[in-house]
């Protein structure tokens, strides 16, 4: 490794770092999703059905809830320090998946595992910010969204045939294999990525607000409507809870060292906007990913097979988008144009099959899919590569986590808001999915004003030697 204005890192120090953060990023897209088919059997088993689903939002809840704070943390201790210890974790937290004799303790065991895979996202992928320059960075992100689309279909897939053939503790068990591989290839990968920031006082006063704040807000959604109604003291009081600790954060950021969202950062009117344009994008992506098998099956009257199969169009050019928007910005080293084109496409897809939910033939719908895939997929690795950019190498780690920390929250958001819309327009369903899609579009169109009144963030061709 040469150290000159710039640091610059061979191929095999690159592929080093990247292999291991592959490994990662399969680890935490396949926990996400194995487990879904799985939860009748683990209902057999287990009894306690109806709070099953806490499978599922334990590991969302507490993973979106340590995402900032992993980022802060590897900025000052360096990614290896933060990552090898979550991955262990992780993985301990895996056996205790496994060994689970009651709903209970799976579900704490799944949120224990989500602590753990908070930094695997987070961390590594601030740790390509460390080896790649921004402008080439398209190129690789292509390569991780390509994993997050297989690790999104082989997950679903997995965990029906490991539950059908064998048992559902299959699934924890394994991530052991997995995990071990990512561990050794980031202990040699990562070995030499030296702490980005400064070394100052951890914001844990900070942490424990933002960590009150996202857990009541997705509690909120998650229970809404299931758990007890929309309109309740239940609801309300996560609400109000949340909004107290959000108040709490913003005033204790003002006053920290070392806060954990630093104030320079959110000063810049562009990295703000980044912040925006990706809630709005990824609401309107998991609002599209809610409705479009369930449109299939209510409206098209195809099996929940069809209905996944259906699905491989959309992954297909939501990768095929991402590896075109890297290699455009690679050879421009501007991200705003491949911004506004992502935003458009998508949205002109979602208004034509808002206009059009029920049009005969499944060949629309699919169709139609595949081509706000693209659109999404412009806007994944380019809105990432550019909020690092605008963050400098100083805060890289800060800058990832708080772009898919709004990432998960526009999720959760989007997903809530097409299933309260379905539930508003019931019984009438067409009414419902054409509600749904037409308002995937205006999230897209609030993205696309966004991004045309933004300034243009260039992306350098080196990396930085000090933040």
């Amino acid at each position: 490794m040469q150290h000159h204005e710039a640091l610059i890192y061979t191929g095999p120090e690159r592929m080093r770092v990247i292999l291991g953060i592959i490994t990662c990023i399969l680890l935490a897209a396949l926990d996400q999703t194995v487990v879904l088919p799985a939860i009748p059997q683990m209902a057999a088993t287990l009894g306690g059905g109806a709070h099953l689903s806490w499978v599922v939002s334990a590991f969302l809840l507490t993973s979106t809830a340590s995402t900032p704070i992993y980022g802060k943390l590897s900025d000052q201790l360096g990614r290896r320090a933060i990552l090898v210890p979550a991955l262990v974790f992780f993985l301990l937290a895996s056996v205790w998946c496994a060994v689970s004799t009651s709903v209970l303790s799976l579900i704490l065991a799944r949120a224990a595992q989500g602590l753990g895979g908070g930094a695997l996202m987070a961390v590594s992928q601030a740790a390509v910010g460390d080896v790649v320059p921004a402008r080439e960075r398209g190129k690789y992100q292509a390569w991780f969204s390509g994993t997050w689309a297989f690790a999104s279909l082989a997950g679903p897939v997995a965990g029906g045939f490991i539950s059908q053939h064998f048992s559902w503790r299959w699934i924890f068990w394994g991530n052991l294999p997995i995990g071990g591989i990512a561990l050794v290839l980031c202990i040699r990968g990562l070995a030499g990525l030296a702490p980005a920031g400064l070394r100052t006082r951890i914001d844990y006063a900070g942490a424990t607000l933002m960590t009150v704040s996202v857990t009541a807000i997705l509690l909120a959604l998650s229970m809404g409507g299931v758990d007890f109604p929309w309109v309740s003291a239940g609801e309300g009081g996560l609400l109000a809870l949340s909004a107290v600790a959000l108040a709490g954060l913003i005033a204790q950021q003002r006053r920290a060292a070392a806060p954990l969202f630093p104030g320079a950062l959110l000063a810049q009117a562009g990295f703000r906007h980044l912040l925006q344009i990706s809630f709005y994008n990824s609401a309107a992506m998991l609002g599209a990913i809610f409705l479009l098998p369930l449109m299939l099956q209510w409206l098209y009257h195809a099996t929940p097979d069809q209905a996944g199969l259906a699905l491989v169009p959309f992954l297909g050019t939501t990768t095929l988008g991402a590896f075109t928007a890297g290699q455009i910005t690679r050879h421009t080293g501007n991200s705003r144009p491949v911004m506004i084109a992502g935003l458009a496409l998508s949205a002109l897809a979602f208004a034509v099959l808002a206009a059009f939910p029920a049009a005969g033939s499944v060949a629309l719908p699919v169709s139609l899919s595949a081509v706000f895939g693209l659109g999404i997929g412009f806007m994944l690795p380019t809105t990432l590569i550019a909020a690092q950019s605008q963050a400098g190498r100083q805060n890289m780690g800060t800058a990832t986590a708080m772009l898919i920390t709004i990432r998960a929250m526009a999720g959760a958001f989007g997903a809530t808001a097409a299933g309260a819309l379905l539930a508003l327009a019931h019984p009438n369903l067409r009414e419902g999915f054409a509600m749904g899609f037409a308002a995937c579009a205006a999230l897209q169109v609030a993205a696309l004003l966004v991004a045309l009144r933004m300034e243009e963030v260039r992306l350098a061709s080196t990396i930085e030697a000090k933040g």
